[in-house]
């Protein structure tokens, strides 16, 4: 049954994913203006978050919506495949759930932020009035 269940949102995966990026072009938003200066600074700002996502999933395509309406070059890995990157998410977070922002304060701190949500009011609050 396990087999069916997985094959089935595979399967909706597959034939939803390509419309879910589509929208996601074409409702693209435009993104806040700074002085080259401040951009500058909100640029050497972001090198210090990662975020995790799936390529497909909603609530990550929410997140990279927000991001671009900020005007955050945030690096994005791709958890999904199994491999390096989903065993990082896993041992720095504890759990494989996207989407996830990783932080990393200027001593070294690593602190991992799930919920889109929560992940949104966290870029609004350190880069709205940047």
């Amino acid at each position: 049954m396990k087999f069916f269940i997985r094959l089935f949102f595979k399967s909706l995966r597959t034939v939803l994913g390509p419309v879910m990026l589509l929208k996601e072009k074409l409702t693209r938003p435009q993104g806040m203006t700074r002085p080259p200066a401040a951009q500058k600074k909100v640029d050497q700002q972001c090198r210090s978050l990662v975020l995790y996502q799936y390529q497909t999933c909603p609530f990550c395509i929410k997140v990279r919506q927000e991001m671009r309406r900020l005007s955050l070059d945030i690096q994005r890995i791709d958890a999904q495949p199994e491999g390096a990157d989903r065993q990082a998410l896993l041992k720095g977070g504890g759990k494989t759930k996207v989407p996830c922002l990783r932080i990393t304060d200027k001593a070294g701190k690593t602190q991992w932020l799930y919920d889109s949500e929560k992940i949104i009011a966290y870029l609004r609050g350190r880069f709205l009035t940047a």
